[in-house]
């Protein structure tokens, strides 16, 4: 039994997910007849471990994708079909030992809460909505080397007016506009993503326009300014000091995706080109950054008894100043690239193990001293799906980074899914600097060996409202990070964390 949308599309609304690439398992399968009656029994996508409600439903495909939770506030308390009130609740305990930044001692822990309230009014084809995010880092000292990614005390993170119509003058075109403060979410999420496993999330102010033919493509396009989490000073956020976000005035930051479903062989692709205008303001003392970053992706997605693959190339050039020192104008000329392949194997046995292979590259500057610049730099991407957990841990990230590895991800049970992913890194560039440590050898004569990652984690769905989780990751360090300039004790890293998500 599959449900049609109610318009006049092209495809059923399972199918059009499917598509997309955005529901894991979203069959419908009828149970046997039971006194001339069938029941329907649904299988749904996982919802990331983060507050996520706000992105449940979609205006242009329908809302089948995540089961509605369990407890909810809509229903309990009576509201009508046009008004959606969630609250979602994340608390988290990380603890560090064995730290790996530059000029840094011992371990560190941490309680990160992130605590989401989401409401929306739908009346015809306009929806108005908001989102207010309260983030704090508890237990964090002088010594956590705590920022606006670990808090950000009580603030709007989307605030917007939308409309959108599913068969634009009966065209078969879906098409949507959002207009004010909201979040991105794009392909990979490698180079712009909402984020999951941080603490805070990133948002922009500006125009989206989507337009989607739902057999065949789809395509976004966005002119926006990124929101400025305030404040910046470890010592307020430490202290819980609120501040209203504001948009970075001189920054602007737009942008064309285009994806193409199906092309042939189940494989679906996307072309994109985001361009980044960064400017100083008196909140921002940034590093000029004026990139376009071109890029291409094609992918066949995880299937039972088959292969899958992904492969992304990104490329990246303009100028970028060589410090955001306030009054340097020396201005580099930047060209860098990123690829990421990966491929996997779907085996058809009890807990449907798949195991795939990994490589990641990011270039890095070759020449510290002359006036180019070649560091990748990952925009507003999410890293901890191949990188291992942010968090206070976060040693690996998209820039000046070259990194095979194996992954293996398994279900023992329906409701929980694990997985063991181990990684070796190394730097692209010897000489350039390990950009999450702040380490760096101009001499290049230590050599590029990072060391290795083994990282294991298990989440439980009790229903789906509560969900469970908890990982550990092991840092073997290798010759730079125990010997580079400023370097901490040698001692590897061990890196633990437990937490729970509440959605109402």
């Amino acid at each position: 039994m599959v449900e049609k949308m109610t318009c006049f599309c092209k495809l059923p609304a399972v199918r059009m997910h499917q598509a997309l690439g955005l529901v894991v398992a979203g069959s419908i399968s009828v149970a046997p007849a039971d006194d001339a009656k069938a029941a329907e029994t649904r299988s749904y996508s996982s919802p990331p471990f983060t507050a996520y409600q706000s992105q449940y439903s979609d205006a242009l495909l329908g809302s089948d994708q995540y089961q509605k939770p369990f407890w909810n506030l809509h229903d309990s308390l009576g509201l009508p079909k046009w008004l959606s009130l969630t609250l979602e609740q994340r608390t988290r305990y990380e603890s560090l030992a064995g730290t790996f930044r530059a000029n840094s001692r011992g371990g560190d822990q941490q309680i990160a809460l992130q605590t989401d309230v989401w409401l929306e009014a739908r009346v015809n084809a306009f929806r108005i909505g908001t989102e207010f995010l309260d983030a704090r880092a508890l237990s964090a000292d002088s010594g956590s080397g705590v920022n606006n990614t670990h808090a950000n005390t009580a603030d709007f993170l989307q605030a917007y007016l939308a409309w959108s119509e599913q068969n634009w003058f009966y065209s078969g075109l879906g098409t949507e506009v959002i207009a004010g403060r909201q979040t991105l979410n794009f392909g990979s999420r490698r180079l712009v993503a909402r984020n999951a496993f941080r603490n805070t999330i990133n948002s922009f102010t500006g125009v989206r326009i989507r337009v989607l033919d739902y057999d065949t493509w789809q395509f976004n396009a966005f002119f926006t300014q990124p929101v400025l989490r305030l404040p910046t000073a470890s010592a307020d956020i430490i202290d819980d000091r609120q501040q209203f976000d504001q948009e970075d005035p001189r920054t602007f930051f737009s942008g064309g995706f285009l994806e193409f479903f199906n092309i042939g062989y189940g494989i679906n692709s996307e072309i994109y080109l985001y361009h980044l205008d960064e400017g100083d303001s008196p909140r921002n003392q940034s590093r000029n950054r004026r990139y376009f970053t071109p890029g291409t992706r094609f992918y066949r997605k995880p299937a039972k008894a088959a292969f899958d693959f992904q492969f992304e190339v990104i490329g990246q050039f303009g100028t970028v100043r060589s410090s955001a020192a306030a009054g340097n104008g020396r201005d580099l000329e930047h060209a860098a690239w990123s690829e990421h392949f990966d491929t996997g194997y779907t085996f058809d046995l009890p807990w449907a193990p798949r195991l795939a292979f990994q490589y990641d590259y990011a270039s890095g500057d070759q020449n510290p001293n002359d006036t180019q610049d070649q560091r990748f730099d990952p925009l507003f991407g999410a890293r901890r799906f191949e990188f291992g957990p942010t968090g206070i841990y976060g040693v690996f990230s998209r820039s000046n980074i070259s990194s095979p590895g194996l992954l293996l991800n398994f279900s023992p049970l329906p409701a929980v899914k694990a997985f063991v992913n181990h990684r070796a890194f190394w730097l692209a560039e010897a000489a350039d600097q390990f950009t999450t440590a702040g380490l760096q050898d101009r001499s290049g004569r230590l050599g590029s060996y990072l060391g290795q990652q083994l990282e294991v984690n298990a989440r439980w769905d009790f229903n789906s409202s509560l969900n469970f989780e908890a990982g550990y990751a092991h840092l073997f360090k290798g010759k730079f990070l125990e010997q580079a300039a400023g370097a901490p004790n040698p001692r590897d890293s061990d890196y633990f964390y437990v937490q729970s998500q509440f959605r109402f």
